[in-house]
């Protein structure tokens, strides 16, 4: 077990960064071009030219001067009939370099709905209409030196529309209602990288952990630290707020209760993991917070079954996992339902009853699972995964039927975070991008907006990610 380092942490807030100048941090992404259009693309093979010159040079073979008998015009009919298969051809009205292969007819469900004799009041309605999810992601931006790493929680997103991302050694953030990136901080080699980052509910505040395993407690405002949170012996890699509390967990399997307004900071130890704490989450009550770590435990523990600077007891230790917990999501529309992922030799979300410690139901999503979000205005959940797809999947609560995948990157995603508005979600990937997706729906005046643009869902230069 390493020691702990007491020296201070030397920290610059303006060190040049050395990201190459075509990969500046949070930053439009420039994809290759796609090799595969979606435009309609005509085929030729569909069209017959010969029936479409012999039309167009018809009429001035017969006003050519040159005498015809009737014999003539029989043989010039019945060769028609033979090369063209139409007899009486020079006599319909053609349409000139038209496709022979037609449209399908439409369904008659659609005939009868785009009638005009039909009035639309008496088609039946279903209950609910069915929403749209885009497919794709609605920006992409550059995240270079995005350390891939599993364990780490190096995303998150402030109540003040701010999101914060650590790339290396250092803290960007990205203010989404302007579209504008500034650095908060950049820690030398020594200390870093970081190894998470989570914002206080005040959306001012930011813890950012390091693997020297200090936290620093930053004023985004000012760009200055307020102070260092000491008490592990290796790096932290996960935190959470409760209020004035913030939350650490580590490599050494401790879980800290830092109050931030008093000098000795402890008030709380958490002790129950033997290996290091990679997801924590508390419940929105407060009341409950759930961690997970590389020792495959999900452990539960009761804020009130706390008692201060000694080591608590959890209230539920759930070992059904196969791999390492870090995917945790407290149910908004259920206070004591949680959803975990595991790992990749688990691969599957369950869901548990935590004022029993029962599991209600487990899916096995076929690859890793790295973060869970859940919809704040339909009973949804939001998984990101690694091998093999490395996609983001919707999935309908309680039935867990799959309402959409999306694909995008190359790499496994990571790290989630969802908008102040609860409407669109951020994800980082190992490949160094980080893609936003309005999976959870549109605000309404963003809906009454594109209701008049035929551009169609998000135009991206519009940065009014809410």
């Amino acid at each position: 077990m390493k020691t702990s380092i007491e020296s201070p942490v030397s920290v610059s807030a303006k060190k040049p960064c050395k990201i190459p100048e075509q990969r500046r941090p949070l930053q439009e992404h420039s994809a290759p071009l796609r090799q595969n259009s979606d435009r309609f693309i005509s085929h030729r093979g569909s069209m017959d030219f010969d029936v479409a010159r012999y039309l167009l040079t018809e009429k001035e073979n017969d006003n050519n001067g040159v005498y015809t008998t009737p014999s003539k015009e029989s043989y010039k009919r019945e060769i028609a009939a033979s090369l063209l298969q139409d007899g009486d051809i020079a006599s319909k009205k053609y349409r000139i370099l038209s496709f022979t292969s037609k449209a399908p007819a439409p369904p008659e469900d659609l005939q009868s709905l785009y009638s005009e004799n039909v009035a639309v009041d008496n088609v039946p309605k279903s209950s609910k209409s069915r929403r749209y999810i885009p497919q794709s992601a609605e920006r992409t931006l550059d995240a270079p030196e995005l350390v891939d790493d599993y364990y780490l929680n190096l995303l998150d997103w402030s109540a003040n529309n701010v999101l914060s991302i650590a790339l290396s050694n250092t803290v960007y953030l990205w203010d989404a209602s302007k579209s504008t990136t500034s650095e908060l901080l950049t820690v030398d080699d020594d200390v870093g990288p970081i190894t998470s980052v989570k914002w206080a509910p005040d959306g001012r505040h930011i813890g950012v952990g390091l693997t020297n395993s200090v936290v620093q407690l930053w004023d985004s405002a000012s760009n200055r630290q307020l102070r260092a949170l000491k008490g592990h012996q290796s790096r932290v890699g996960a935190l959470a707020w409760n209020g004035h509390i913030l939350t650490t967990g580590g490599l050494d399997g401790l879980i800290l209760n830092h109050d931030v307004r008093i000098r000795d900071s402890i008030v709380q130890t958490y002790r129950g993991h033997v290996q290091e704490v990679c997801g924590l989450k508390w419940s929105m009550s407060g009341q409950q917070l759930a961690s997970g770590g590389n020792d495959n435990l999900l452990h539960v523990w009761d804020k009130s079954m706390s008692s201060s600077n000694a080591a608590t007891q959890y209230l539920h230790r759930l070992d059904e996992h196969c791999a390492a917990v870090k995917a945790l999501a407290w149910c908004p529309f259920q206070s004591n339902l949680l959803a975990s992922g595991g790992g990749s030799a688990d691969r599957c979300i369950k869901f548990w009853n935590t004022h029993t410690g029962a599991c209600l139901n487990t899916v096995d999503t076929h690859s890793q699972v790295c973060a869970l979000l859940w919809n704040k205005h339909e009973r949804e959940l939001l998984s990101s995964h690694g091998f093999s797809q490395n996609q983001l999947t919707l999935w309908k609560y309680p039935s867990m039927v799959k309402i959409a995948e999306l694909t995008g990157h190359t790499s496994r995603v990571l790290h989630l975070a969802e908008s102040p508005d609860g409407y669109t979600v951020a994800s980082a990937a190992g490949d160094e991008t980080l893609r936003f997706w309005q999976v959870f729906g549109a605000p309404d005046t963003l809906k009454r907006t594109k209701s008049k643009d035929a551009a169609g869902a998000f135009n991206m230069y519009l940065t009014h990610i809410r």
